[in-house]
């Protein structure tokens, strides 16, 4: 895995001249074929019910950063 654009492109001069020239065709083509239009895309209640979960605990961490901070505050007010 490259870690820099001047290695990713490197990578992919290696890739094309040890598999052939249309290298990232056919692994882009087993991957589309591969494929079976699973997870969200096919069922929208399973998307809808995932957000409402993500969505339910990012409210409780928000809730809990605030309350710290609020805390952190009291607490160097009282120190004053």
């Amino acid at each position: 895995m490259a870690g820099t654009n001047i290695g990713g492109k490197q990578a992919a001069l290696t890739n094309k001249e040890r598999h052939g020239e249309d290298f990232y065709k056919k692994i882009g083509a087993k991957g589309g074929h591969k494929s079976r239009g699973g997870g969200f895309a096919s069922n929208s209640k399973l998307a809808s019910e995932a957000s409402h979960i993500r969505w339910d605990k990012y409210k409780e961490n928000r809730r809990v950063r605030h309350e710290n901070i609020t805390r952190s505050v009291l607490e160097i007010e009282e120190g004053l």
